[in-house]
C-alpha cells in the first residue's frame, strides 16, 4: 500500500502534497466566480480560518479571465474546476490557475485532453483526476453489477492512464463517494495500485451535522490507514465550516498541530449555568485569537464541581460554572472564584497572557 509519506511530491502553487508532507486543507468558493470581488471575499475568510488550498468552479470564458484578479488578491494555490469545455481548462491555465481539476473523460475527446495537458505541461501545473460514484461509467456499473468501489478504483485508474499516455505524470488523484464504506474501500484499494497523491473527502456527505459525521468517520479512517495527502470536508453550507472542521479531524488524529482546542462538558442535572451557552461563546471567542505556530493549548468548559477541577486538569486552562458563579482553572489548579458574567473575559485575559509567556 503507498501511504501518504511514500506517495509522489506534487507542487500547487507555493505549496507541497505527498511525500509524508504536511496534509493540506481545501475548500471550494460558491460564489460566481466571474464575480471576482466575491470570489475574493470568500477565499479571504476561508484563508483566516486556515484554508490552505481553494477551488473555484469554472464553468465558463469569463469565469477563467476572473482567475487573474483573483489570484492578485489572495495568499493560497488556487484551483480551476472544470467540466466538458476544454476551452475553459485551457483559459483557466493562461489565467494562472496553479492547479487544474478536469475527467478526461468528459473533456471532449483524446485531441483536446492533448491540448489541455500540453498547456499544463508547458506551465507545469498539475492535475487533479477526479471520479465521483455518481457519475461512474455506465460500462463499469454493468461490470461490478452497480456501483462499487472497485468500479471506482478502475474508473480513476483509466483516467490516470490517458493522462499518463500524453507523457505527464504531474498527477493527482480524487475518487469520492456519498457512501462511507465505499470510500474507505476504495482508498485502501487504490492507494495499493498509484504512487500518486490522493485528494480525500466524502462527497455529497450533507448538512453541517450530517455532514460532518459522515466526513469524520470517513476521512479520519482513510487517514488512520495512512492513505491522503490533502483532505476537502464537503458541506451543505458556509465553506468556512468545511475548513473548522477540516481542522479539528487533523488535530483530533495528531496529524496537525498547533492552535486552540475546547473541550466541554456534556450538561446534566447538576449544571447551574448557561453552559451551552457558554461553550459556544468560548468557541467563538477563541477563533480570534492567534497563537504562534506549533504552540498548543487546551481550554476546558465544565458545568459544575464535579466536572471542574477534576476533569479539566488535563487542560492548560478551563472555566467550570456553578450557580450564577464559576472558577477559573489552570493546569488543575482554581486560581479564583469570580462571578458567571465575568468567566469569559477573565478566560480571555488568562489565555492571552498565556500566549506571552
Amino acid at each position: 500500500m503507498a501511504f501518504r509519506d511514500e506517495t509522489k511530491k506534487i507542487k500547487i502553487g507555493d505549496r507541497v502534497i505527498g511525500g509524508g508532507s504536511p496534509i493540506l486543507i481545501q475548500s471550494m468558493t460558491n460564489t460566481p466566480t466571474e464575480d471576482a470581488k466575491a470570489t475574493i471575499e470568500q477565499i479571504l475568510k476561508l484563508e483566516e480560518e486556515g484554508c490552505e488550498i481553494i477551488r473555484c468552479t469554472v464553468p465558463t470564458i469569463a469565469a477563467a479571465e476572473a482567475l487573474d484578479e483573483i489570484k492578485s488578491h489572495i495568499h493560497i494555490p488556487l484551483v480551476a474546476d472544470i467540466h466538458f469545455d476544454h476551452k475553459c481548462a485551457l483559459a483557466a491555465i493562461e489565467h494562472g490557475a496553479d492547479k487544474i481539476r478536469i475527467n478526461p473523460g468528459n473533456i471532449g475527446g483524446e485531441e483536446k485532453l492533448k491540448e489541455v495537458v500540453r498547456a499544463a505541461k508547458a506551465k507545469d501545473i498539475p492535475i487533479r483526476v477526479g471520479v465521483n460514484s455518481g457519475s461512474l461509467e455506465a460500462a463499469l456499473v454493468d461490470k461490478y453489477h452497480g456501483v462499487t468501489a472497485q468500479g471506482i478504483v478502475e474508473s480513476a485508474l483509466d483516467k490516470v492512464r490517458m493522462i499518463e499516455e500524453c507523457d505527464y505524470g504531474n498527477i493527482v488523484i480524487s475518487i469520492k463517494s456519498s457512501n462511507v464504506r465505499m470510500s474507505i474501500a476504495a482508498h485502501e484499494e487504490l492507494a495499493g495500485k498509484t504512487p500518486y497523491p490522493l485528494h480525500v473527502g466524502i462527497t455529497e456527505a450533507g448538512t453541517l451535522i450530517s455532514g460532518n459525521i459522515k466526513s469524520a468517520l470517513g476521512i479520519g479512517i482513510i487517514l488512520e490507514k495512512g492513505i491522503g495527502d490533502t483532505i476537502r470536508v464537503s458541506l451543505t453550507g458556509d465553506p468556512v465550516e468545511e475548513v473548522r472542521s477540516a481542522k479539528l479531524i487533523l488535530r483530533s488524529l495528531g496529524l496537525r498541530s498547533g492552535g486552540i482546542e475546547v473541550v466541554s462538558c456534556p450538561t446534566c442535572g447538576r449544571t447551574k449555568i448557561d453552559l451551552i451557552g457558554l461553550a459556544g461563546r468560548v468557541e467563538e471567542m477563541v477563533r480570534t485569537i492567534k497563537l504562534p505556530k506549533q504552540k498548543d493549548i487546551r481550554v476546558a468548559v465544565m458545568g459544575c464541581a464535579v466536572n471542574g477541577p477534576g476533569e479539566a486538569k488535563e487542560a492548560d486552562i478551563g472555566i467550570a460554572g456553578g450557580n450564577g458563579e464559576g472558577l477559573l482553572i489552570k493546569k488543575g489548579q482554581i486560581i479564583r472564584k469570580m462571578p458567571e458574567s465575568e468567566l469569559l473575559d477573565a478566560l480571555r485575559n488568562e489565555l492571552e497572557q498565556m500566549i506571552r509567556e
